[in-house]
């Protein structure tokens, strides 16, 4: 029997495929983010990211739409960076927000994922990549959520950090409102609400 298909099976070929995969999964934690811990003392890094959101995703579970999986939800946060070990962190802000959700941009996350996915058993690459191509695709409501948080985390950590990459990057209310506002609004209404007020005193 195929070891790396059956994942009952506990062969020497499917442990390095999960091993190849969860080592080149630590790559993620040398990716420097655009964003600051909270206390501004340095830029995260997008391992720290998605383990932040994950908690994320468990604390602030209240705030999910009625029959969201939270399990699930947490599962997208912890993949969903890791085609940025290819490509980068590419900052929602920079090039005028023209950067972050280009056809370029996309291809080449498309890409890594292709390559990164592949490490892994084909039970598990088949089922992580769904998972990956929906939080991207943001149409069903546990990747909505996942969205909204991915969103609201950098939000936090520049109202903590005295205003951080909207500083870094002359962000303007109604850019904010657009780029990051109308994402966590879809999935997080309240939680848009209360950061959009907290966040007003840094666009005056």
């Amino acid at each position: 029997m195929d070891g790396a298909r059956n994942p009952s099976d506990r062969s020497d070929a499917r442990l390095e495929a999960q091993f190849a995969f969860l080592n080149e999964a630590d790559r993620l934690k040398s990716v420097l983010r655009a964003t600051t811990l909270v206390d501004g003392s340095r830029v995260e890094n997008s391992g720290e990211h998605s383990w932040h959101l994950a908690l994320y995703a468990l604390v602030l579970a209240d705030q999910a739409a009625p029959g969201v999986n939270i399990n699930r939800v947490i599962r997208m946060l912890l993949i969903h960076d890791l085609v940025e070990i290819d490509v980068g962190d590419v900052p929602i802000h920079a090039a005028n927000g023209l950067a972050h959700g280009s056809a370029e941009t996309i291809a080449a996350e498309q890409r890594a994922a292709d390559r990164i996915f592949e490490l892994l058993p084909s039970d598990l690459r088949d089922e992580l990549r769904a998972l990956w191509e929906e939080f991207e695709a943001a149409q069903t409501p546990d990747a909505v959520f996942a969205k909204s948080l991915d969103r609201v985390q950098p939000v936090m950590a520049n109202l903590m950090s005295g205003g951080g990459t909207w500083t870094t990057y002359n962000v303007t209310a109604e850019q904010l409102e657009h780029r990051v506002g109308v994402k966590i609004a879809r999935g997080a209404p309240a939680l848009w609400d209360w950061v959009k007020a907290r966040a007003a005193t840094f666009f005056p």
